[in-house]
């Protein structure tokens, strides 16, 4: 190749160099330029997200109105149970069950015959008691008979006493009429015989004034007498009467209704008086519900309750707060505590509250004494 060739390419090859350069330091500037984001556009809420939005916050508002309408004015405690009386049936006499005329659970009426003693050995205490009350009986007859006969005998000393009075006044007088005379006028004898009388007829009337005496005594013998035997009378009916009811009560009746519970007695078995043989369990029952102390704030007699039974859950229940008790119940427990020793520990107390139901029991309800009960009373 020529030289003059060689030249003109060596004088053009920086000049190319140097445009490649150039390029290369355009494209480092525009890669080291910062690259923006692209514009964004404002997201509008959806009509679902609202409606998200506008159920929350019906139901923020509805569990507030609740808390507010079903749960703020109420007092509720899980401490309550159905209570009632129960009414124990023992005997009151000794004797052996002849025969039993109930079943467990069966409901009895008043005046409704349960068990039935043998009744024999009262039958004949029975009639030994009126046996003794007829010969009491006789016994104040002849008392009052004997009364009789002792006035007679006082009428007929007083007439005795009458008589001998007359001839101790006549003999008296004739006396006197002879000392009154002349000496020589009558004989010593006949004198003597005057005096003799006379002293005679007061000896007579002081033996009628003692037999009268005597027959008055009698009288108010036989006056305590007649006493005696009414009181022996008295005494008579009276064990006669205790006899009866002995008998009467070889026949267990049911004092109350209700339905037969705890029964531990059957036929043939010998019970002991204050034995206790059943338990009645009346219809009439309320709910003892023990609330503490914490929520009796606001709670009065009078106040609606809503009473819902564990074993009746479908079934609720209306009554009204009767009365608060006097007390705690601790403080009437067998062993109330002592805090007046030892460290003490605050601890909430319970107050009994009885609630009792409005109207009539619901048919098929068997609620009995001892069932849970949730009371709801509203306070406010």
């Amino acid at each position: 190749m020529p030289r003059g060739e060689k030249r003109a390419g060596a004088a053009a090859r920086p000049v190319l160099i140097m445009a490649q350069s150039t390029d290369t330091t355009e494209t480092r500037s525009a890669a080291e330029e910062p690259v923006l984001p692209p514009p964004q556009r404002k997201r509008r809420l959806s009509g679902r997200t609202l409606l998200i939005g506008v159920v929350a916050l019906v139901a923020l508002a509805a569990v507030v109105v609740y808390y507010l309408v079903f749960v703020a004015p109420y007092e509720s405690t899980d401490d309550a149970f159905i209570d009632g009386y129960t009414t124990l049936v023992s005997a009151r006499v000794p004797g052996q069950v002849l025969r039993l005329l109930v079943r467990d659970n069966q409901n009895v009426h008043q005046g409704q015959v349960l068990i039935q003693l043998d009744p024999r050995d009262y039958e004949a205490s029975l009639a030994q008691a009126r046996a003794a009350l007829a010969s009491a009986h006789s016994e104040e007859a002849q008392a009052r008979a004997q009364l009789a006969v002792s006035e007679a005998r006082v009428s007929q000393a007083g007439a005795t006493e009458t008589v001998a009075e007359a001839d101790a006044q006549r003999a008296n007088n004739d006396l006197r009429r002879y000392e009154s005379v002349e000496k020589r006028a009558v004989s010593k004898t006949v004198l003597d015989q005057i005096t003799t009388q006379a002293r005679a007829t007061a000896a007579q009337l002081r033996a009628a004034r003692s037999q009268l005496s005597g027959a008055r005594a009698e009288v108010t013998l036989s006056q305590a007498a007649i006493q005696t035997a009414a009181a022996a009378v008295r005494l008579a009916e009276a064990r006669v009467r205790q006899a009866e009811l002995n008998l009467s009560y070889t026949t267990i009746i049911a004092p109350v209704d209700g339905r037969v519970t705890a029964r531990t007695v059957a036929a043939g078995n010998y019970v002991q008086p204050g034995q206790g043989l059943l338990a009645l369990v009346p219809k009439y029952v309320w709910v003892t519900a023990n609330f503490k102390e914490t929520q009796l704030t606001h709670m009065r007699p009078g106040q609606p309750a809503e009473l819902r039974l564990d074993a009746y859950p479908d079934y609720t229940l209306k009554g009204h707060v009767d009365s608060l008790q006097t007390g705690t119940g601790a403080r009437f427990s067998l062993l109330p505590p002592e805090n007046a020793v030892g460290n003490y520990v605050k601890v909430v107390q319970r107050v009994p509250v009885k609630i009792v139901f409005e109207g009539s029991l619901p048919k098929g309800l068997d609620i009995a004494p001892g069932m849970s009960v949730v009371p709801w009373v509203k306070v406010k």
